[in-house]
């Protein structure tokens, strides 16, 4: 009677598996053209990528490193400009770093690379004291080595896999502490005035990248320095933020796109415009007044149908593969 079942139970193992393995790639694919669309939508309306441009993808063996990888081949295939990538990563020497993961993947990627190796860890542990948090110091001397690597590969562009989420957590840390209404940029000139530095993943939301590192099982490396520290204030607004997707989904997208529709006349930055010279002969700017009679305060849009593909499914998903 055991073996009955037992055999009766293996073809519907099977269409379970069968069935959960062509959602993890309806998924995959999904979240592969959302990305490709973002990303290419991003270089275009930043002009981050040219023709000609040699274009060196830091990775960190984070999710959003790869994602940035992965999508921009899959564009440099199509892209109707020619540009070429080259890989990087730095060993920072940290105790108990898998050397061998991101070679092995990127040689298996058929992908350009180069691992620089730079004992920063060392210097992060000796010059900041136990129980503080390391990233400032960290970041300076990451991007330094990575200058000097990029001046070396004689690259034309740097990309970094900050994200959106990155973003909107950044300018409300710097309101919130700094007093300041920045963030991120999608394009930059790097401080030393030597590089093109651009974040091809400017309009990607973190938790749709995570759910597309899962599918693709990239071989993840947790970072044990910095952002496993959990007195970060980025760690706590970015809390707040998803406290806030809760209780009201699509907050964080208003913020994403308030930053996209600045009105430097509505604010408060004299240096940014002139409010001295207004006057009646400047005539209304921007609406005047009434422009705030006509703002409709509705609630943000609920989350796509990527978003809603629960962790439980993914779980299953991967583990199936």
């Amino acid at each position: 009677m055991s073996q009955l079942s037992s055999d009766h139970a293996s073809p519907v193992s099977a269409a379970q598996q069968e069935l959960a393995l062509k959602a993890a790639k309806q998924q995959q694919a999904k979240l592969a053209k959302k990305f490709r669309h973002h990303v290419g939508k991003a270089i275009n309306d930043y002009n981050m990528i040219e023709d000609g441009d040699k274009v060196m993808v830091c990775l960190s063996g984070g999710a959003d490193s790869y994602t940035m990888l992965d999508i921009l081949l899959k564009l440099k295939a199509s892209a109707p400009i020619h540009f070429d990538i080259v890989a990087v990563n730095l060993d920072q020497k940290q105790p108990g770093f898998p050397e061998h993961i991101l070679p092995q993947y990127l040689h298996q990627l058929g992908v350009d690379y180069h691992i620089i190796e730079e004992d920063t860890y060392a210097i992060v542990k000796d010059k900041i004291p136990e129980g503080k948090t390391t990233c400032s110091l960290c970041s300076r001397l990451r991007r330094g080595i990575l200058y000097s690597t990029a001046k070396r590969l004689q690259v034309t562009k740097i990309a970094l896999g900050h994200h959106r989420d990155d973003m909107i957590e950044t300018l409300l840390l710097n309101m919130f502490f700094n007093g300041k209404a920045k963030t991120m940029p999608a394009k930059l000139v790097s401080d030393n005035g030597e590089h093109v530095v651009i974040r091809p993943l400017a309009y990607c939301k973190e938790k749709q990248i995570k759910q597309y590192a899962q599918l693709k099982q990239f071989p993840i490396i947790p970072c044990n320095l910095c952002g496993s520290q959990p007195n970060l204030q980025r760690q706590n607004v970015k809390k707040m933020l998803n406290h806030w997707e809760k209780t009201f989904p699509g907050r964080a997208e208003s913020i994403f796109t308030a930053m996209q529709n600045v009105v430097p006349s509505h604010l408060a930055d004299h240096q940014l415009f002139n409010f001295k010279d207004v006057d009646l002969h400047t005539g209304i700017v921007n609406g005047g007044d009434i422009a705030f009679d006509s703002e409709s305060f509705t609630a943000p849009a609920s989350a796509s149908k990527e978003d809603k593909f629960s962790q439980a499914e993914l779980v299953n998903i991967v583990e199936l593969k």
